[in-house]
């Protein structure tokens, strides 16, 4: 598992704490929003928003939330329009960064992005700098414990997965973007205990980080998703698990 891929996982495992201060619910609701105005208030014709209401569900947002945040976004109900932007940047050490935002005002967002990135030894960059070492590709997490790796690789693959790789505590079932929601359902069927399904951008190459450089791009990623606009980061660093463990402890 790359070190970005780790982040990603470890920070699912954190989403309750999150859900409690209200980040993990704004920004879900924002993404309902979105994909809602963009595609219909129907999730079975709408991919996006049927992916972003599943999420929701995931995080125990509550139904009436959902409701809500679909109603905004097909005009039944008043709200604000979020434009969706990515920004590309440079972390410490030279690490490439996507930062995907849905914001209301751009100067704002912009402005507390570069103040992040250059507290923590980053710039913000051109657009296209860094886009083309990153693809997109679905990832699904399924606890270990007491699954049988054979039965999961078995079902992953007849769905269309691409590979299952095994860490100490999952296995990551891992798909193209136009296979994610048939694979998950699949996995889902199976009855495998699906701890987290995504489509999200990965590295082509990553860059190792250890000492001053990681911990500083640790905080710098928290910081970042910390950022009310920010939906989603990217990041092609590796830190060695140790390091990872400290920090986020």
């Amino acid at each position: 598992m790359s070190g970005h891929s780790k982040w990603a996982t470890t920070k699912h495992r954190k989403a309750a704490v999150d859900a409690k201060r209200g980040k993990a619910f704004t920004r879900l609701g924002k993404e309902i929003t979105v994909a809602a105005r963009m595609g219909g208030g129907d999730p079975e014709s709408n991919p996006r928003l049927r992916l972003a209401v599943g999420k929701a569900r995931e995080a125990n947002m509550p139904m009436d939330n959902v409701k809500r945040a679909i109603q905004k976004g097909t005009g039944e109900l008043p709200g604000v329009v979020y434009e969706e932007i990515v920004y590309e940047g440079y972390g410490p050490g030279g690490v490439a960064l996507l930062i995907e935002v849905a914001t209301d005002n751009r100067n704002r967002t912009v402005g507390e992005l570069r103040h992040a990135l250059t507290k923590h030894g980053g710039k913000m960059g051109e657009t296209g700098c860094v886009a083309w070492m990153f693809h997109k590709q679905g990832m699904i997490t399924v606890d270990a414990a007491g699954v049988s790796e054979d039965a999961l690789i078995e079902v992953a693959l007849a769905a269309g997965a691409d590979d299952v790789r095994r860490d100490a505590e999952s296995f990551d079932v891992v798909t193209g973007p136009e296979a994610f929601e048939a694979v998950r359902d699949a996995i889902e069927a199976g009855g495998f205990p699906v701890s987290q399904a995504e489509v999200r951008m990965e590295p082509e190459t990553a860059v190792k980080l250890d000492g001053k450089d990681a911990e500083r791009m640790l905080k710098l990623m928290e910081l970042i998703e910390d950022q009310d606009d920010v939906q989603a980061v990217s990041a092609n660093f590796d830190i060695p698990d140790e390091v990872m463990e400290r920090v986020l402890a």
